[in-house]
């Protein structure tokens, strides 16, 4: 296994425009990123950037950046471009996205992630999270996960993901944003059209699920910290001073 991490970013983010740059504790969200990817040791690290900002702040601090067109539409085709400029030779068998606003991300997550890329079976990792409060099984904007769990409870295979409430007794897992691609899967994935699905849902990794790649979950405890609004990077703000 030959791993890479790319970290897709742009400036022009709808509910929080120059997120990447955004201060949080005296350095900018993407290079917290960066600096956690790093520090999971799994492979090179590089900055898909989508501004010519983002890549002169990565490459400043001594980190590598792509620059790809802004006007891709989704962080999958950020990543698949600049891998196409990175590794054209496809060197690289496992791609590890994570997204560039998550500046607390534990780098033994991102390496646990890469891990179970690599098994047999899985052509797709992704991560879970229990349910933060009772209110996330029917809110729209948090998308569950349905799992076929191992016995150890720790990782599961995916059936479905959703917006819609789940009944019944057990868990909700939370879906993380963050996946681990086998390069064939990802290949896949993106020359497919979006599905009946995807489209339903608005969720792109049911396109993945409809072509019939396998989709597998580490679980983890709670969510990392995730920055998509001026809120969320208030309280990102307020815990980078706890870890000072």
């Amino acid at each position: 296994m030959n791993p890479i991490v790319l970290i897709p970013a742009r400036m022009a983010a709808a509910r929080l425009p120059g997120k990447p740059l955004a201060d949080i504790g005296g350095e900018p969200m993407i290079l917290r990123v960066m600096r956690r990817a790093e520090a999971a040791g799994v492979g090179p690290v590089v900055v898909a950037a989508g501004d010519p900002e983002i890549a002169w702040a990565v490459e400043q601090a001594g980190g590598r950046a792509v620059l790809t067109d802004p006007d891709l539409p989704s962080g999958s085709d950020r990543i698949l471009a600049a891998l196409g400029e990175i590794d054209p030779a496809g060197a690289h068998d496992v791609v590890l996205n994570v997204q560039g606003d998550m500046p607390f991300v534990d780098p033994q997550l991102l390496a646990a992630c890469v891990a179970l890329a690599g098994e047999a079976g899985c052509d797709i990792a992704t991560v879970v999270a229990p349910e933060a409060s009772a209110d996330d099984r029917t809110n729209p904007d948090v998308v569950k996960a349905v799992l076929a769990l191992d016995a150890d409870g720790r990782r599961g295979r995916a059936l479905y993901f959703t917006r819609s409430t789940l009944y019944g007794e057990g868990p909700v897992w939370r879906h993380i944003g963050l996946y681990g691609y086998r390069r064939e899967a990802l290949a896949r994935f993106h020359a497919a059209p979006p599905s009946a699905l995807e489209r339903r849902e608005k969720l792109e990794q049911l396109r993945a699920m409809e072509l019939g790649l396998s989709i597998w979950a580490v679980v983890v405890d709670e969510a990392p910290i995730s920055v998509d609004n001026p809120a969320d990077l208030e309280r990102a703000r307020v815990h980078a001073k706890g870890l000072a």
